[in-house]
């Protein structure tokens, strides 16, 4: 008997030793927290989406060090450019992480020029280099061979300070050939060149937002205390990116703003779609001693997709064109994974790449199962095809039955196959109030539609019932009257005047 407890237990144990193995697998490869934000605004845990694979330095690359690099992109040949600023040079890798070139100087009217402190790249289509040059004072286009084609540099206009320093950031190029271009100190907006190099104006000016209780007190202040208090000034842009359709993605590091990220159109209004649950800020909760997020990148991905990283707590957040929140991933810390001061977000093929300045290092992100399917039912969806996103979001929802997003997206589905009452249930479970209405009037107008012919049988054969009953009653009251009898008895009940 004993013999046969301990074969039970050993048998017991294995089982969960078995269930048990994966689970320090899984958490030793994502040095993070997952999780997402439901309807209330709580976080409440996911599937990690993207997990490190591999981190790559200067020194791994046989190339020294990186020195404070400050931005990364990657062409649409796949061929990875970074911008190593203390060492006033641009990088170029292929996919395979083999340096192609370094590009430190080119020459400039028959003499050798160089960099100095560069900040931005952005690498157009036809693979030309625009540098932000940043100490300068101007952006350097180069070819991919590292020729120069021209210089962009201190704009001459009138709407621009006798004093005004041009001191370039971050910059980006649409089809046009209009060249956008942030510069430091430069509150008024996005500076705008045309393909030529000649300044255009500015587009897209943040909003202040005004502290009344100071406008009081500013108002009832001398001029030398006027003087001491805090201007409303607006905040500057931190980067920017441009999508295939020439809509300009931009952040700004305002940690008070509902709106630190905009897509703005040509005419410099912000056009980005804000239908989620919250705004798209980054975090919704945080750690006072952290604070809040502070974008300091934005990459547009694929299908309307677009990611936005958080400099103050090392997350990066990505949503979708209707500004849903898909994933969160990442954090601050000194594991793969984790960053210490990232800079910039790039995307390689189906992988994400950060650049991180504190550790002078690339982290390369590869896709879960779970990322790899909610982007694959968002391109889906952003392309129309609602009904094949149907069994990837079922997958989604195997592996994280609180996505709400996924409930959204069948319920969509549904409604697109005019499959109202299903779809009612799907809308509920994903808290979609709006697609709820819609399937709920149709449903109702459906039920109708098809009880209407029981619904007015019915109604017409009470109302012949009622109309025969009225009949019967009125005639047999009319024979009652013709009875002698009644007749007699009626006049005999009369009371004397």
């Amino acid at each position: 008997m004993a013999a046969k407890k301990w074969l039970l237990v050993v048998a017991v144990a294995f089982l969960l030793l078995a269930y048990a193995a994966p689970v320090p697998a899984l958490a030793s490869s994502t040095p993070y927290e997952s999780y997402n934000y439901n309807y209330w605004e709580e976080a409440v845990p996911a599937p990690a989406a993207y997990v490190p694979s591999r981190s790559i330095t200067g020194s791994d690359l046989g190339i020294g060090d990186f020195l404070e690099p400050a931005d990364m992109v990657v062409a649409s040949s796949g061929l990875i450019y970074i911008v190593d600023s203390g060492n006033s040079r641009i990088v170029c890798l292929d996919d395979k992480w083999n340096v192609q070139s370094i590009i430190t100087g080119f020459d400039n009217a028959g003499k050798s020029d160089s960099f100095k402190n560069p900040s931005g790249l952005y690498i157009d289509d036809e693979n030309n280099l625009y540098v932000a040059d940043t100490d300068n004072g101007r952006v350097v286009v180069l070819t991919k061979e590292g020729a120069l084609l021209r210089l962009i540099e201190k704009p001459q206009s009138d709407i621009l300070a006798g004093e005004f320093k041009f001191n370039p950031l971050k910059v980006t190029v649409d089809k046009a050939k209009r060249v956008y271009v942030v510069a430091k100190g430069v509150y008024e907006g996005i500076m705008q060149f045309d393909g030529n190099g000649s300044f255009i104006g500015y587009v897209g000016t943040n909003k202040v937002k005004r502290d009344y209780t100071e406008f009081l007190w500013r108002f009832l202040s001398t001029k030398a205390q006027k003087a001491q208090m805090v201007l409303f000034i607006p905040t500057e842009f931190s980067n920017i990116d441009i999508d295939a359709k020439g809509f300009v993605y931009a952040t700004n590091i305002d940690p008070d703003s509902r709106e630190p990220v905009k897509r703005l159109n040509p005419s410099g209004e912000d056009v980005l779609k804000r239908f989620g649950y919250f705004d798209v800020r980054g975090d919704i909760l945080f750690r006072r001693v952290v604070g809040p997020s502070k974008l300091i990148d934005v990459k547009v991905q694929e299908n309307g997709m677009y990611s936005v990283l958080d400099a103050n707590q090392g997350k990066v957040f990505t949503y979708d064109d209707e500004g849903n929140l898909l994933y969160v991933y990442g954090g601050k810390g000194n594991q793969t994974g984790t960053f210490k001061i990232p800079v910039a977000i790039e995307s390689s093929g189906e992988n994400q790449l950060v650049l991180d300045r504190g550790k002078s290092n690339i982290v390369e992100f590869k896709p879960t199962k779970f990322g790899a399917s909610v982007n694959e039912a968002i391109g889906l969806h952003y392309n129309g095809e609602d009904k094949l996103a149907v069994p990837i979001w079922q997958d989604v929802l195997r592996l994280n039955s609180n996505y709400d997003i996924a409930y959204i997206g069948i319920g969509k589905s549904l409604l697109m196959e005019k499959r109202n009452g299903e779809a009612l249930e799907y809308f509920k479970l994903g808290m979609d109030r709006d697609g709820y209405s819609v399937a709920y009037k149709r449903y109702r107008r459906e039920v109708m539609k098809e009880h209407f012919g029981t619904f007015l049988t019915v109604l017409l054969i009470l109302a012949a019932a009622w109309a025969a009953f009225k009949l019967v009653s009125s005639r047999r009251q009319k024979r009652m009257l013709t009875m002698p009898g009644f007749a007699a008895q009626s006049l005999k009940g009369e009371k004397a005047p």
